[in-house]
């Protein structure tokens, strides 16, 4: 294949792509022996020139004070430089040294063998014919007729190729009319040089440089091909820009065949005071909508320092439209994300004490509906371990300002104080937990409707007991002995009752109830409920560990007891508790073996026999490379669609990287949907990578997330699928981004892989 690219320049190092092969087989090897980077004799202060030469030969002549003349296995060091030849001549009043016959020049830089050489020992400068070299530390090796050692190892090759393959007889390489590698900078510049791919010209460049250590330089990086339904022909090509030290771009030119040129912008520094990345993306004239409408985006991030106690963080984004993130690939987002959040926070932190403040706002992108934004919202919590003996003593309180875009809707302003008495009690055997909260909150409410007060004051006290125990035996299964842990815990939480319908909900949801969750003190997340709670919580995990103390199995199940029912609710009968316990929560973790691992988590209902939600995964890894996985999950009443039928999750999916042969693999997902009865994602790639070059060609299907185009309107009707094919094509070490990889493919689609087991070994 060919690619009518005429490259300027290109970065990125040379070393960072042999990490997914082996690297015995990667490693460029010369053909002699590499002498130490060390000094036989280290003398501060003296010039490398000035430093004395030792000569070893089989028979010598000399003249004393004019020169010398060796013969026979002649090896000659000065400093940590070493010329080994079968004869040689130094002239003390010339200051030259030539040699001829089986030559070979070592320094910490670089290993060259050549017909004949000439130096000149005062200057440190040497002339080389007919060489082969090879840059010790690195992948870089090639030949040329002529090859200058010029200052402090800066070399100068003339009709000359260049190359990191390991092999002699390499799948690319360039022949360049010169070459100048620059010790200092560690690059090299390559004037007219021909790219061969397996010996034949595939394209010329005038100039062009190349790292060769791990030093980043400005330059293009090599194009992208793809096509889909939704772009047609795409062709990327990304420009790295080496702005300085802690400051870098990538600047991507992309054409679109159904859309027209989209450019990405992405920036990122890094200084005293903090890091961060400014990201800028634009199509001017998007020919698959109506009236061709400019798109963009905007996004900054920025997260630092202040001095030693204050923090920074900042994050800003912003789209032309609802359906972009699903129309484009961008650097920001994927196309699962439905929703951009634009905060900033400023913190002050103490050992006792930390101050904050901050702002939010939300924007749920398809959704008319707009959250509340936090405008601003200010919080302070004070913590006193130890305060009377060993009772400890928190004091958070928070006031917060609910803004909204709508003029006429409704707004709020929110105080809240929860002062908190703990006493602890922990051992290796067991622990014990008493907690007790006093919850004031003051709300003040403007709202147009005139259904909610306007001022609200809510008193909540609350009483928390957690107790668990730590038991371990010794047990056998099969040939194995294990460490078996039993972990049984409870919990008891009482909330009063307190009527709360006359407060707004500003930043209040559901919490799910897994394992973990059962033994929270909240059932909704942010402040405007306060569920009440007469419950208790009874929970037991075990795990077991083998002889080498790593942790091979956990499971955990648990279930809430409700001595009353719970009428604080969202104004659904979700959020409200009508039964006499909660949902069965159950959490597995298992390596059955070297490679099998297994996960999975359950919530059932045991009274109305209902599973309210299920996942489980099954993973066969043979080696990093090798992987199978099987995966299930569950999910019912979601909501419901715009027919009125309710939303469930039914979801079953397999995953596979397996390598076909030493250099080619495959990767490849399929999710099906068992209630429609049709796939939701499929992915099939193939990737050839050597230690020379990696090709990559993958086919992609997957459902699209379209929203309400507003006022944008496509052409045609969107399209419920997106379909396409990609091709990447890397030369390693020149104009690379690093290694394609196997990862990043199992990354690729809507359902990027995960390791589903965390068990502590």
């Amino acid at each position: 294949m060919r690619f009518p690219l005429v490259i300027a320049c290109c970065c990125l190092p040379l070393n960072a792509w042999a990490e997914s092969l082996s690297v015995s087989r990667c490693v460029v090897h010369p053909p002699m022996e590499l002498l130490p980077t060390e000094p036989e004799q280290a003398e501060a202060g003296i010039a490398p020139n000035q430093l004395p030469i030792k000569v070893n030969a089989d028979r010598s002549e000399a003249v004393a004070g004019d020169s010398a003349r060796f013969e026979g296995n002649v090896k000659l060091r000065q400093g940590m430089r070493q010329i080994s030849a079968q004869s040689a001549e130094v002239s003390q009043l010339e200051g030259s040294f030539s040699a001829q016959g089986e030559l070979v020049y070592q320094d910490p830089a670089v290993a060259i063998s050549a017909d004949s050489l000439n130096a000149d020992m005062d200057d440190y400068n040497a002339e080389l014919n007919r060489a082969q070299y090879w840059l010790r530390g690195q992948q870089v090796h090639g030949k040329a007729e002529q090859l200058k050692i010029e200052g402090e190892n800066n070399l100068l090759l003339s009709s000359a190729t260049f190359t990191t393959c390991p092999q002699d007889d390499p799948d690319w390489l360039l022949e360049a009319k010169e070459i100048n590698i620059d010790a200092n900078e560690e690059w090299g510049e390559i004037w007219h040089a021909k790219v061969k791919l397996f010996d034949v010209p595939v394209f010329y460049v005038p100039y062009m440089t190349v790292p060769v250590s791990n030093k980043r330089k400005s330059g293009f990086l090599f194009p992208e091909f793809s096509t889909s339904t939704k772009n047609g022909v795409d062709v990327a090509v990304p420009y790295y820009w080496n702005i300085a030290p802690n400051l870098d771009a990538t600047l991507t030119t992309q054409y679109m065949s159904s859309r027209g040129l989209f450019l990405r912008g992405e920036g990122r520094y890094l200084q005293p005071y903090g890091a961060g990345q400014v990201n800028l993306e634009y199509i001017s004239g998007d020919r698959l909508l109506d009236d061709s409408p400019d798109r963009y985006l905007i996004h900054f991030e920025h997260a630092g320092k202040l001095e030693n106690n204050w923090r920074l963080y900042g994050n800003f984004t912003t789209v032309s439209d609802d359906n972009y993130f699903n129309d484009f690939d961008s650097d920001v987002s994927a196309s699962t994300d439905n929703q951009i959040t634009r905060e900033g926070e400023a913190s002050y932190f103490t050992d006792k004490w930390d101050f904050a403040v901050r702002v939010q706002d939300i924007e749920v992108l398809g959704d008319s509906s707009k959250p509340f934004q936090v405008m601003p919202s200010l919080s302070f919590d004070y913590r006193n371990p130890n305060l009377w003996g060993p009772l400890d003593f928190t004091f958070g309180t928070e006031l917060t300002h609910f803004a909204h875009k709508e003029s006429d809707h409704l707004t709020a302003t929110r105080w809240h104080m929860e002062p908190t008495l703990t006493l602890p009690y922990q051992t290796p055997a067991g622990s014990l937990t008493t907690e007790v909260k006093l919850m004031q909150t003051f709300y003040e409410q403007r709202d147009p409707s005139d259904q909610l007060e306007d001022f609200v004051s809510r008193t909540l006290p609350q009483f928390r007991l957690h107790g668990q125990v730590n038991f371990e035996r010794n047990s056998r299964f099969g040939d194995g002995s294990y460490t078996q842990t039993l972990e049984p815990q409870f919990q008891y939480l009482y909330v009063p009752k307190v009527d709360q319908s006359d407060i707004g909900l500003y930043d209040t949801a559901l919490l799910q109830e897994d394992y973990y969750g059962l033994f929270r003190d909240r059932r909704f997340s942010g402040l405007d409920r306060i569920a009440d709670a007469n419950q208790l919580t009874l929970g037991v995990s075990s795990r077991f560990f083998d002889g080498n103390h790593a942790e091979r199995a956990q499971v955990s199940v648990g279930q809430i007891l409700y001595f009353d029912d719970s009428e604080v609710g969202l104004g659904d009968d979700q959020s409200q508790i009508r039964s006499s316990n909660s949902a069965l929560a159950a959490e597995l973790e298992l390596q059955a073996s070297r490679r099998w691992f297994l996960s999975g988590s359950l919530q059932f209902d045991t009274q109305s026999g209902d599973t309210n939600k299920s996942e489980v995964l099954v993973d066969y890894r043979a080696n990093a490379d090798k992987l199978i996985q099987l995966s299930h999950r569950y999910v019912p009443n979601l909501g419901t669609d715009t027919e009125g039928n309710p939303i469930d999750i039914n979801q079953a999916g397999i995953r596979t990287t397996w390598p076909l042969s030493e250099e080619l693999y495959f990767v490849g997902n399929y999710y099906y949907d068992l209630n429609l009865s049709r796939s939701v994602e499929s992915y099939a790639g193939l990737q050839y990578e050597s230690c020379c070059w990696a090709i990559r060609l993958a086919y992609y299907r997957h459902l699209n997330t379209n929203y309400e185009d507003g006022d944008f309107s496509t052409i045609s009707p969107r399209d419920d699928f997106d379909s396409g094919v990609t091709l990447k094509f890397v030369l390693k070490g020149l104009g690379s981004s690093g290694p394609l990889g196997v990862q990043d493919m199992l990354d690729e689609g809507v359902f990027n892989y995960r390791r589903p087991y965390y068990l502590r070994n």
